[in-house]
């Protein structure tokens, strides 16, 4: 039956082991951030409460377990879950079974993922959500070493890639002019969310280079990506290129999986005889083709119907890729597939931090003991090297990011001020440093700060990798009712 043999990529088994365990281990790190961290940002006492939120809305629009009951222990449930499943796919075990047991087991990630995601409010307003959602979904169907890998599903992992990198680069030809004059690295290491160990070397690179860096970015997200369709060994080179770019980002910042989800997918136009002349102690797998029997009839079938409702999908992501009002990291339906994707249309030209102090003085004034919180990931201690934390988010550290650049008047930030308050453990938890050693202060307040990297001279003179300079109070000092400060 040589007429199914169009469908089969046998010379693929690589870039399969590597996309379906890469993408486990990347649902793996994710279900572990939101046992982390989701009861205290979300739970039943977070910031933003997960029944609150639910109870608003008399039907949930987007598909989630907690639509109907939310608690934290059932969170801890789904995330222990997500942690048993990914860890067995990321060990190959269900890959030894028949082809539907791995698609059964990233359909059980992509919906319970899902349903964290889609009750997760601004703390989970990322596109790299619904990028790990989309892959979840679709290489499961990428099946078990039973079958070969199916061709259709590697076109549209490699079509997924091309939008994640296309849509990268037109979002920047469509936004800032610092993209057009090959000016946006001048500023973008130091003012990127979440600077990483390497970030202030990027930064201190001459001028140059940083045009060179924007040219090169051009050249990887707005050429390079058409080639990912291309013959072997191009499309495999057009692979590399990615792979390379990305992990520049992956070194110079902090991305939670953005840049690893990449590097994953591009290995879905590599091919097996192209990666082991690159890579010789890859595995050769001689006669794979007589040594797997062929596609099932079933299994043909799913897959290509799949394949069909993943191309009519695509209608929405082409449209909107063409459009000059492009949308940014923005899903078409609601089980987010198919998505259009992009980051940093504009380049923050000045970084300002928000900086949270307490003090336990009876009276708020300048003159006091204020003490300053310190946070995992956010610059605050002018001396402290950043780390780097990526491919695990620290949902906080972000939103902390977005403040000068929206409005300090955040919900949830009046919510994280009232924590601090209280002291209360799961929020202090969230934190590098708590001033207090677990006391509640009296008062606490919001200052805005000017941040820069320090140069090579000044870090001789000063120790300091970050020079600051005071704004503003952007909240006055807050204290607790009188009744509630009396259990101090």
């Amino acid at each position: 039956m040589d007429w199914v043999s169009w469908f089969e990529a046998p010379d693929y088994e690589f870039a399969r082991q590597v996309l379906q365990r890469g993408t486990a281990a990347l649902y793996f790190i994710a279900f572990l951030s939101s046992l982390n961290q989701f009861p205290a940002l979300l739970g039943e006492h977070g910031l933003l409460p997960v029944p609150r939120y639910v109870d608003g809305y008399r039907v949930l629009r987007r598909p989630s377990l907690f639509r109907w009951k939310y608690s934290d222990a059932l969170l801890r449930a789904v995330c222990a879950a997500g942690l048993a499943v990914s860890l067995t796919l990321v060990g190959g075990l269900p890959q030894l079974g028949p082809p539907w047991l791995p698609l059964a087991a990233f359909l059980a990630l992509w919906l319970l993922y899902m349903s964290i995601v889609n009750v997760g409010q601004t703390f989970y307003g990322f596109g790299w959500e619904m990028l790990l959602l989309e892959m979840g979904f679709t290489v499961g169907f990428l099946g078990s070493e039973q079958v070969p890998p199916p061709r259709t599903i590697l076109v549209l992992l490699v079509w997924l890639l091309f939008r994640l990198e296309f849509g990268a680069g037109m979002i920047k030809i469509h936004g800032g002019s610092e993209w057009r004059d090959l000016t946006a690295l001048y500023y973008h290491h130091e003012t990127q969310p979440m600077p990483g160990p390497l970030s202030r070397q990027a930064h201190l690179l001459p001028k140059p280079m940083h045009r060179m860096e924007v040219l090169g970015n051009h050249f990887a997200q707005l050429v390079v990506p058409f080639f990912l369709f291309a013959p072997q060994p191009l499309a495999t080179i057009a692979a590399g290129i990615v792979v390379f770019t990305q992990l520049w980002l992956v070194g110079s910042g902090n991305f939670a999986w953005l840049n690893w989800s990449a590097i994953v997918l591009a290995f879905a136009a590599v091919s097996d005889p192209v990666a082991q002349a690159v890579l010789p102690f890859i595995p050769q797998r001689p006669n794979l083709a007589a040594a797997v029997p062929q596609t099932p009839v079933w299994w043909l079938a799913v897959v290509l119907a799949v394949t069909a409702l993943l191309l009519v999908l695509s209608y929405w992501p082409i449209r909107n890729l063409l459009s000059r009002g492009q949308l940014m990291n923005a899903s078409f339906n609601r089980w987010q597939l198919v998505n259009t994707y992009g980051a940093f249309g504009t380049v923050t030209r000045h970084r300002v931090e928000i900086v949270v102090e307490g003090t336990q003085a009876e009276v708020p004034v300048d003159e006091a003991d204020w003490r300053e919180y310190g946070f995992k990931g956010k610059p605050g201690d002018v001396r402290r090297l950043p780390r780097q934390w990526a491919p695990y988010h620290l949902r906080l550290d972000w939103l902390m990011w977005f403040l000068p650049l929206r409005t300090v008047h955040e919900e949830w930030f009046y919510a994280f001020l009232g924590k601090l308050l209280d002291a209360d453990r799961p929020t202090l938890r969230l934190l590098r440093q708590d001033p207090f050693d677990g006391a509640r202060p009296r008062w606490v307040r919001a200052r805005s700060f000017l941040y820069r990297f320090a140069t090579r001279a000044e870090f001789r003179e000063t120790g300091q990798r970050w020079i600051r300079m005071e704004l503003y109070e952007v909240i006055a000092p807050l204290s607790l009712p009188k009744s509630r400060r009396r259990g101090q």
